[in-house]
């Protein structure tokens, strides 16, 4: 004789078709079997978007936008590779982020798994670190316009501002930001590819692809102004904790 919870758990099995997966739930005898199957199911929604959710609500999009700009900025096409980077900024991102999920897992995780708050405290709890951070970082311009197409009240304390509305203002934001320090990343490798053009043209070495002479001279620079640690100091240091 199974428990409620095991059986409940039973008929939202998995099987196995013979050419993929095939996940059914069966409607269940009472409301506590299609409760479980409902959960289950939502369960494998969050961890299917949890990428998303990494993009969206955190510094990660700053990050690997900005090194996308030095990449191109540099010209060294795929060097560091996309693996590298995307790796770089994911623990860059855990790096920031780490102070906002401690307050998520002491304020809100733990509470809830010792039973004392219940799980709309906790979502209400878990929710506040990360809607603080978000904030901090959101322009007024970015939040004001997601503010007015929601229809929302602009008197309205931010702070209790929904996530529908503060996430977007939020990304829009982070792009905005990432653009602009891409373009103080451009300038000073611009200025190495007009030199280096310019000299070349005086020279009269116009059929010597300018390239060829400005890539090593701007490895060579970024490498002699120790251009990582500058570059991830200011990425780390734009976020306001």
């Amino acid at each position: 004789m199974q428990p409620t919870g095991v059986s409940s758990l039973v008929t939202a099995t998995n099987t196995l078709a013979p050419m993929g997966l095939q996940i059914q739930f069966n409607p269940g005898s009472n409301r506590e079997d299609m409760s479980m199957s409902i959960k289950i199911l939502i369960l494998m929604t969050m961890l299917s978007l949890a990428p998303s959710f990494m993009i969206m609500t955190t510094s990660f999009t700053r990050i690997m936008i900005v090194f996308g700009f030095l990449r191109q900025a540099m010209g060294t096409q795929n060097t560091p590779p996309p693996q590298v980077l995307t790796g770089l900024s994911l623990f860059l991102t855990i790096f920031i982020m780490a102070p906002v999920w401690q307050r998520i897992n002491s304020e809100a995780l733990q509470p809830y798994v010792k039973g004392s708050i219940t799980q709309e405290e906790a979502w209400e709890k878990g929710v506040a670190p990360l809607r603080s951070f978000m904030l901090k970082q959101t322009g007024r311009n970015e939040l004001a316009l997601f503010v007015e197409l929601s229809g929302s009240k602009v008197e309205q304390e931010p702070e209790k501002l929904s996530l529908v509305v503060l996430i977007p203002a939020f990304m829009t934001s982070e792009l905005k930001t990432a653009f602009q320090l891409g373009f103080l990343i451009y300038l000073p490798f611009l200025v190495i590819d007009l030199v280096v053009s310019s000299s070349l043209m005086a020279l009269g070495m116009m059929m010597l692809p300018p390239m060829m002479i400005s890539l090593p001279i701007k490895i060579m620079f970024f490498v002699l102004a120790d251009g990582w640690t500058l570059l991830i100091r200011n990425l780390v240091t734009s976020f306001k904790m």
